[in-house]
């Protein structure tokens, strides 16, 4: 995962999208991140170590 900053034109866009509303966007990305780290949850304990080859995810940023 890249450490970079979101261009400002998405960072724009995302707001934009939440009718300019920055804190509705923040708490909407915020439970979008959440229902993601749940999903990498669920599907790292169905795959096998054998299939991944002892790779296990990161479920936060280093």
């Amino acid at each position: 995962m890249s450490s970079k900053a979101a261009p400002q034109q998405d960072v724009d866009a995302v707001i934009e999208a939440y009718g300019g509303d920055a804190r509705a966007a923040v708490r909407e990305l915020l439970a979008d991140a959440d229902f993601l780290r749940d999903q990498l949850y669920t599907a790292s304990a169905l795959v096998s170590k054998g299939y991944a080859r002892g790779w296990r995810p990161r479920y936060e940023r280093p």
